[in-house]
């Protein structure tokens, strides 16, 4: 199986040298540190708690963004191993299986088993999700698996209280409902936050006794595999959970069609999402949860608190380089401090340390990999021949790897295109508006409707515009807020379906109504 070695994968992940400061003496002993000596041990399809070459024999590379670089071969799914994947997960839906007829406190204490592995193992994964997909590693650690931790115990309370109701009808009958586990569930997860998306698809769905087929994406299938491992070591039967690497265009069309998997749910572009409602309806009608893109709008009045709300838009579009699908990318600011916003903007922008994501003092880490990197620059280019004004950044950065230098726009116009595509990438746009009902149409001109943010210190003019905007979340005087007992979706061409908290039970379960006539005596 290949092994990367810790020591030489530290050893590239720099692409270009760094600044002085990034060599420095070692972090402070509270702050964790990456393995050093790491070993990718996992890179074959799991089905039924077992690990398996590809059908075809073939495998596709995975590779450090930061350097360009192949960390491993993977075992590369397609529409036979789909198959036996899905097989397996009916086979332990059936009823009678030891999935099926576990308690359902017991599928809890399976969910806070793999919690509690992936604690012990959270430097490990933490380190695996940043050399895969670029994320620095200390956001990886303290955001990614602590969230992802808090999924899994979230869901794992939840799993023996799923309650149906007793309903009054008329006539001498007893009616209640079930909430019924959906069957084999489909699940296709993004690159951007792979282990987070893992566990928002998979906690819920477990939760409710489902079985699931989970694809990974193709440029970030290393931690899902690595769960892999942790959820036979926690307990589960063989067949609950299938993990199969491979292309969205083989593997994950064949999931998005197959006869035989009752539910979907996918996260990604709205473009992907599209094709996989399509054909979804085009097979058995199954069930689809689609979580897809975002251009939110973050809304700056004049009597908001200034230096806080440049420091919550700048980390609402910058987080993990702008790849966030709930990135504050359309900056609107009241006139009156918007030359002032902007300057403390650049000033930000600027101190932002670009370099390995494994070391501490970076802040700012690669884009994916070649294709989202070229398509940022061409938008940046885009800006500037459309007469949006480039205040810093807005070129590549190094002679390795996929940097982009943090980009700020200022005197940007609705019309341009990067003010209406999705860029998924380190570019904040700044515009300018005068009113409240102004600024409220020209924030919902658009096919998105994911998050939204406004920032006021007047609570009147927060309300009305957060009822008012057209967003499956809107923040009020903060950004990226986001708790695992809240539901999270989009309105529009954002999707359909909502994620995390109670609502997100919903999607994995099917509502059974059950009447009982009532024998009647004769007194």
């Amino acid at each position: 199986m290949p092994v990367c070695s810790g020591t030489q994968a530290n050893k590239h992940n720099m692409s270009a040298p760094a600044p002085d400061h990034e060599s420095a003496a070692p972090a402070p002993r509270n702050v964790p540190v990456p393995v050093t000596e790491l070993q990718i041990r996992y890179t074959k399809i799991f089905i039924n708690n077992e690990w398996h070459n590809s059908s075809s024999g073939k495998k596709f590379a995975t590779c450090n963004p930061a350097t360009g670089e192949k960390i491993c071969d993977v075992e590369e799914g397609d529409k036979v191993d789909v198959d036996k994947a899905v097989k397996a997960a009916r086979e332990a839906f059936q009823i009678g299986s030891t999935w099926r007829r576990m308690d359902a406190s017991g599928r809890g204490r399976l969910l806070h088993n793999l919690a509690d592995l992936m604690e012990r193992d959270r430097v490990i994964l933490s380190t695996i999700e940043s050399i895969d997909s670029g994320k620095l590693f200390l956001h990886a650690y303290f955001v990614d698996l602590d969230g992802s931790i808090k999924t899994l115990r979230y869901y794992a309370g939840w799993a023996d209280k799923i309650q149906g109701r007793t309903i009054p009808v008329d006539g001498d009958y007893l009616t209640f409902t079930r909430h019924e586990p959906i069957g084999v569930c489909g699940q296709i997860i993004p690159w951007n936050f792979p282990l987070l998306m893992f566990t928002w698809k998979l906690a819920p769905a477990l939760c409710c006794g489902n079985t699931v087929v989970i694809k990974p994406a193709e440029q970030t299938p290393l931690t899902a595999l690595y769960m892999g491992a942790l959820i036979k070591e926690a307990g589960f039967p063989p067949g609950v959970v299938n993990i199969v690497p491979g292309y969205g265009c083989t593997a994950g069309a064949t999931i998005t069609s197959h006869m035989d998997i009752d539910k979907v749910a996918f996260t990604g572009s709205t473009e992907v999402g599209k094709l996989i409602q399509e054909a979804a309806g085009k097979s058995n009608l199954k069930r689809v949860t689609l979580e897809l893109g975002g251009k939110n709008p973050n809304i700056i009045f004049a009597d908001a608190d200034l230096d806080f709300a440049v420091e919550q838009a700048h980390n609402g579009l910058f987080f993990h380089q702008g790849q966030c699908c709930l990135a504050g990318s359309r900056i609107f600011v009241e006139e009156p401090v918007y030359k002032e916003f902007v300057c403390k903007s650049i000033s930000l922008a600027q101190k932002r340390v670009i370099g390995n994501p494994l070391h501490a003092a970076v802040t700012h880490g690669p884009q994916i990999d070649k294709e989202q990197h070229d398509k940022i620059l061409s938008l940046i280019e885009s800006g500037k021949k459309e007469g949006a004004k480039l205040e810093c950044g807005g070129l590549p950065w190094g002679d390795k790897g996929f940097f982009i230098q943090p980009t700020v726009f200022s005197e940007v116009t609705d019309d341009m295109r990067i003010a209406k595509e999705e860029i998924f990438g380190p570019v904040q746009q700044i515009i300018k508006f005068q009113t409240v009902d102004e600024v409220i149409k020209r924030a919902n001109n658009t096919h998105y409707g994911l998050v939204a943010a406004v920032f006021t210190k007047d609570i009147n003019k927060a309300f009305t515009v957060a009822s008012a905007l057209q967003a499956g979340t809107v923040w009020v005087n903060c950004y990226n807020a986001m708790h695992v007992q809240s539901p999270f979706g989009g309105f529009k061409m954002s999707g359909n379906g909502r994620e995390m908290g109670e609502y997100g039970l919903q999607e994995y379960t099917e509502i059974k109504t059950i009447t009982i006539k009532i024998p009647q005596k004769n007194c």
